[in-house]
């Protein structure tokens, strides 16, 4: 019989000290932590190894946990609980409003941390929190398989980690800046076309030319866009 998999915990968090100790004792408790102190290190960390929950700052350097959760929320059921300082009830209101599903203001304990996180793991039904789904285009995020229709289509890890990108911020425009930093990390060596090369590999694999329900196009504002512009399966012709 195979060990059961330890939970998967990402941390956005950018406070090292209150990090270090919430890692140190839920580590202590049996789950699997990582930590990010910004947004754009949490979106790398949710592309490479999808956690199973996520704790969320809401003031964080390089943007809103608000925002963050807007934007995953409307692409995979990764359950998230807000860590903030902002406990009073306008902010509690406006934190579940974006599609958390629970909120704890600091300072708090670890166990009723560690309660929250054992009663929000059982009422999201985890186990679908490594789909993305944006039909008829579904992506495996454990096995990085992508299946358009019934398709099967193959993607490099990088081609994968950019579709997964532009599938959580789907109709918004993101420039090759973002773009790099979102998907590459450390871009300072990367060539200038690297963007454009992936995008156009992207059209051609998801048949985006084919009266595809998609479309990912550059716009005079020099952002990428990747929007649906049709519901249901891809014309036969």
């Amino acid at each position: 019989m195979q060990p059961r998999r330890q939970t998967r915990v990402l941390l956005v968090e950018d406070a090292l000290e209150l990090a270090e100790s919430v890692v140190r004792h839920l580590t202590a408790q049996g789950f699997d932590v990582t930590h990010a102190p910004t947004i754009a290190a949490a979106r790398n960390q949710i592309w490479e190894s999808p956690p199973d929950l996520m704790l969320l700052d809401v003031m964080l350097p390089d943007g809103s946990g608000l925002d963050l959760c807007r934007e995953l929320r409307g692409s995979m059921a990764l359950p998230v609980i807000y860590l903030t300082a902002l406990g009073h009830d306008s902010a509690v209101v406006q934190g579940l409003a974006t599609g958390a599903d629970d909120y704890i203001a600091k300072p708090f304990s670890i166990g009723v941390l560690v309660a929250r996180i054992n009663a929000v793991l059982r009422r999201s039904a985890a186990g679908r929190a490594g789909r993305l789904d944006l039909p008829p285009l579904r992506i495996d995020l454990t096995s990085g398989q992508v299946w358009l229709d019934q398709e099967r289509i193959d993607l490099t890890k990088r081609e994968l980690h950019l579709l997964m990108y532009f599938v959580a911020n789907v109709g918004q425009g993101s420039t090759q800046e973002e773009l790099l930093g979102a998907v590459w990390g450390d871009h300072s060596g990367v060539p200038t076309n690297t963007v454009r090369q992936h995008v156009s590999r992207l059209r051609r694999k998801l048949h985006l030319d084919q009266a595809s329900p998609f479309e990912l196009t550059l716009g005079p504002d020099r952002r990428y866009v990747f929007k649906q512009v049709r519901f249901g399966a891809r014309s036969a012709g």
